[in-house]
């Protein structure tokens, strides 16, 4: 999870700052960070709430619903997750709290690894840790952002996109997976140039899926009636 960690400091300072600029309180850029914890979400609402209650600016019902398509993507996760590991109501509810983009890929390529496969107490320690540095990143930001160099500056942008690499990577395995990874990549650059991210990953992810699946029936297909 380290490298994981190095990228979100920065990330969650970045956060706290704009916030800050946004007119939010120490108390209010934290509460979002411990109830919220969705940083592209956090991101964007701070950025809208500088606008908020300014005629021309952004509305409640408009925050809410730019978080709401930005996290789109967690539909995917959860239901992914469901099929993975066996969790009671309540384990669930607070696996759904905490989940995040890297608890996920997390989980989903190293939980396999564990003995009898991933678990609620594998997932809520991925969670938590990141939860973790968040949150004290987020505090460290809104009180002494102002004397601290931009994330752009540190040029630490780079670190997620890496990270996931480093967990996309040994997933590629067979002609179908190179496949499904490649197209969904490309359909997930295309419509990124007009829909924003949460709704890209949704779309892109639901038919990476589709793909495989339509792939995998075919190769399976084809070996029955090579039996034959």
């Amino acid at each position: 999870m380290t490298p994981l960690w190095l990228g979100m400091v920065p990330f969650a300072v970045a956060y706290a700052v704009t916030a800050r600029a946004s007119g939010l309180s120490v108390w209010e850029t934290q509460l979002m960070s411990l109830t919220v914890f969705a940083g592209a979400s956090q991101f964007a609402a701070a950025g809208l709430f500088a606008g908020y209650g300014v005629a021309g600016g952004a509305s409640a019902i408009g925050i809410v619903l730019t978080t709401f398509l930005l996290n789109a993507r967690h539909l995917l996760y959860g239901l992914s997750l469901s099929r993975q590991l066996v969790m009671t109501r309540p384990q669930r509810l607070i696996a759904a709290q905490f989940l995040t983009d890297e608890s996920y890929g997390m989980v989903t390529v190293k939980g396999k690894q564990e003995p009898g496969g991933p678990s609620f107490g594998y997932v809520l320690g991925a969670e938590l840790s990141l939860y973790t540095v968040w949150n004290a990143s987020t505090l460290l930001g809104a009180v002494g952002g102002a004397v601290l160099p931009s994330p752009e500056a540190l040029g630490v942008g780079v670190i997620f996109p890496l990270a996931f690499l480093g967990l996309l990577v040994p997933m590629l395995r067979g002609r179908v997976t190179v496949l499904v990874a490649l197209m969904s990549g490309l359909a997930a650059w295309g419509l990124s140039r007009f829909l924003p991210g949460g709704v890209v990953i949704l779309l892109s992810g639901i038919g990476g899926a589709l793909l495989g699946a339509w792939l995998t029936g075919r190769a399976s297909a084809a070996e029955r009636q090579a039996g034959a």
